[in-house]
């Protein structure tokens, strides 16, 4: 893996001569004000302009403008016709057109596929400012406002849609973002090396169509490099064949194990660098001039099994350290992936973070609230990526397993900004987090370790040995972002994972003490090991040791405070018998959830590879594998999300039908050991149905499957 250019050390473009935009500006008249003739790049974004780097606009926009580009945004446009996408004029390099922070389906649509009436990215939360697939309807705008002007795609929507993918919402397997926008090229990941690099190359005039080398992008191609070599994936399950075809599966360990050699792993020539050697019995092909075909759109949008396999394939190939190129076609054009971008450098990130955004939304909203800015606007981003691999989440997909983590001046640094210039502030930092809260400065212990694993999570199904689990970093963090003078308080609202908390006791007890406002979320998503094992979550016990723990040092700090745990129904590999087991657990444990969840299959996570193939891309995948259980039909999908509220009465009757028709009759009536009553209250005097938080969640402890489904039971529907 070479090393990058440095982020902020290319020569600056010519138009950095134009002092700072107070705003990067939306309209011709701030172009006016601040003295341009044009704009360089142009943003087309979904969501409202709010200038924060929490806002994927204002983190490009303020990137490109420390280049020295000319940077305007048109935000959420009137879609309907060419003529918003021209009110900034001709940007003289490129479009950069982006859905926003959110999926826009996702943003426009409920888990059920009703449409939603708001939308927490607009002003007064009014919903319908943006289209469906809104990287494809403003990429065409784009190219009917400019034909001739270069238009690359990103945000999290282009990134997840970068190959073919099964489309939740049409209940399809759609083509390439990449295809279907007409865009020139697409950036996925965390964007900003890319970006930087695209954009200079096209100030010196390079052409975008010569730009094929640069990590983390996507482009179109119709003939394939000379000097590559291709590993055919685009079929599974050769019985009899004598000479197979390279798995691409498979590890370097593995790869050489096959054909009888070995492989070790020793120091280079050079400091720093890694070679994998294998004995003379094993050719071993140049990974920076490989590339892997996966099946094409075509053989995937009818067949479950490749697309399964593709999906493996993908996520297989997501380590910056070993990933390579991937090759998918769709009817005579190839779309090519090259490997991932590099992650940043503490130093790159912290000068992201350190870019002069305004830190509120643009003045023409006026005092119009936006939910998305009024949630983040006292919390502080302190790392990026994820490496837990939670098969129903993408972030690992987007922003990378590597843990890319800003330095603590940088971080204290911008709580004081907060302090002393964010309007409204009262004392109280409402997050120090990310993706997950306690993955600050967590990585492999060997860079070269780190380099060559292919494992889609560090911690399932247990830590691996290599992971640094020192909290330190983080516990230092804490300590002195609360001995600001003037912060009253520093509360961690990010999603904690609660297997790696337990390894320093002395993190909880910081954490519990000082960090808390009363309720603590954590996600221990189910109780049972069928579910957890397609989730790649922990065991319930890990989350019984840190209840255990709270519990503790919340007694110890004389406090009273209480877990809030979050739970997913109808997930693949999730069948009626086990949502029956998680409402007892719940019940067992005297909690009643106010809200619950109910997977929603966002494209490219290999849970949605589940739900549309009924495979599992955790282990090997052919014709023959095991078929897993999914919840598709919106009778189950809704029964699963009842019995989440097992207490909620407007449920019982859906319950009591499901457990008769389940052979469960025993869980029906007023016994301790029941789940719902036999009838249905009374209208005279019927209290609310809002769940009241009990006094004291979770008194009992959890000793395992309630007594009434350890007995032989019919099995679930499907």
């Amino acid at each position: 893996m070479d090393k990058p250019i440095h982020l902020f050390s290319y020569p600056k473009y010519w138009a950095s001569c134009y002092e700072t935009a107070p705003f990067l500006p939306t309209s011709r008249a701030e172009m006016d004000a601040l003295g341009w003739d044009a704009c360089d790049i142009i943003i087309v974004t979904g969501d409202a302009y709010v200038d924060h780097p929490s806002f994927g606009m204002a983190v490009i926009g303020r990137l490109l403008e420390a280049q020295g580009f000319r940077v305007g945004i048109i935000d959420q446009p009137d879609w309907q016709s060419k003529e918003p996408f021209m009110k900034l004029g001709k940007p003289t390099l490129f479009f950069g057109v982006a859905a926003g922070n959110m999926d826009s389906m996702i943003n426009r649509y409920t888990a059920d596929r009703r449409i939603r009436s708001d939308d927490a990215y607009t002003p007064d939360n009014i919903g319908g400012k943006r289209p469906d697939h809104a990287v494809i309807v403003y990429s065409q705008r784009c190219r009917e406002a400019w034909s001739d002007v270069p238009i690359i795609i990103g945000s999290i929507e282009a990134s997840l849609r970068r190959i073919a993918h099964y489309d939740y919402w049409s209940d399809k397997v759609r083509r390439s973002v990449l295809i279907d926008s007409r865009a020139d090229m697409l950036l996925y990941g965390n964007a900003e090396r890319a970006l930087a690099e695209v954009a200079h190359r096209l100030a010196k005039g390079i052409p975008i169509t010569e730009i094929s080398d640069i990590r983390g992008t996507a482009f179109v191609r119709k003939n394939l490099p000379v000097g590559w070599t291709i590993i055919d994936s685009t079929r599974v399950d050769h019985p009899g064949k004598i000479d197979p075809l390279q798995n691409p599966y498979a590890s370097d360990e593995e790869l050489a194990a096959q054909s009888g050699g070995k492989c070790t792993l020793q120091q280079g020539e050079s400091e720093g660098e890694v070679v994998l050697k294998f004995s003379p019995r094993h050719e071993r092909n140049d990974r920076s001039k490989t590339a892997i075909r996966l099946p094409a759109y075509n053989r995937v949008k009818t067949d479950p099994v490749l697309y399964a396999h593709t999906s493996r394939v993908l996520h297989l190939e997501t380590n910056p350290g070993n990933a390579r190129a991937l090759i998918q076609k769709h009817d005579d054009q190839e779309v090519w992936l090259n490997p991932p971008p590099i992650p940043l450098s503490t130093d790159e990130i912290d000068s992201v973070f350190a870019l002069p955004y305004a830190r509120v939304p643009h003045p023409k909203y006026e005092d119009k609230p936006i939910p998305a800015y009024e949630m983040i606007r006292f919390s502080v981003n302190i790392m990026r990526g994820c490496f837990g691999g939670c098969t129903f989440c993408s972030i690992t997909e987007h922003e990378g397993r590597i843990i890319q983590s800003r330095s603590e001046n940088s971080i204290i640094q911008e709580i004081e900004a907060i302090r002393d210039k964010t309007p409204g502030f009262t004392g109280v930092i409402s997050d120090l987090g990310g993706p997950t809260a306690n993955m600050y400065r967590l990585a492999c212990k060997d860079e070269t370790i780190e380099a060559a694993c292919r494992k889609p999570s560090c911690v399932y199904p247990g830590i691996c040995q290599n992971l640094n689990t020192d909290h330190a970093p983080l516990i230092s963090l804490y300590k002195r972002a609360r001995a600001l003078p003037r912060v009253k308080k520093i509360l961690i609202a990010s999603g904690l994972r609660y297997d790696l908390a337990v390894k320093s006791p002395e993190y909880v007890e910081q954490l519990v003490t000082h960090h808390v406002g009363g309720y603590l979320k954590i996600a221990p998503e189910h109780t049972e090991t069928g579910p957890l094992s397609k989730m790649m979550k922990p065991g319930i016990g890990t989350y019984d040791r840190f209840k255990a723990m709270f519990e503790k040092y919340t007694k110890k700090a004389g406090k009273k405070q209480y877990l809030i745990p979050y739970f997913i129904a109808a997930h693949p590999g999730t069948s009626d018998e086990d949502m029956i087991n998680l409402a007892l657990w719940l019940k067992h444990n005297n909690f009643r959830a106010d809200q619950v969840q109910t997977f929603y299959p966002s494209p490219m996570a290999t849970a949605t590879a589940m739900y549309h193939t009924g495979k599992n891309p955790l282990a090997k995948v052919d014709y023959k594998s095991e078929q897993l259980s999914t919840i598709k039909g919106l009778k189950q999908r809704r029964l699963h999300k009842a019995l989440l509220r097992y207490h909620a009465p407007e449920n019982w009757p859906m319950i009591r039908d499901a457990l008769k028709q389940l052979g469960f009759k025993q869980l029906i009536g007023s016994g301790s050991g029941c789940l719902v009553p036999a009838t249905q209250p009374s209208q005279k005097g019927h209290r609310s149905n809002t769940p009241r938080k009990p006094s004291r969640p979770f008194a009992t402890k959890h000793t395992g499957k309630p007594k009434a489904l350890k007995k032989s039971r019919p099995k679930s529907r499907r």
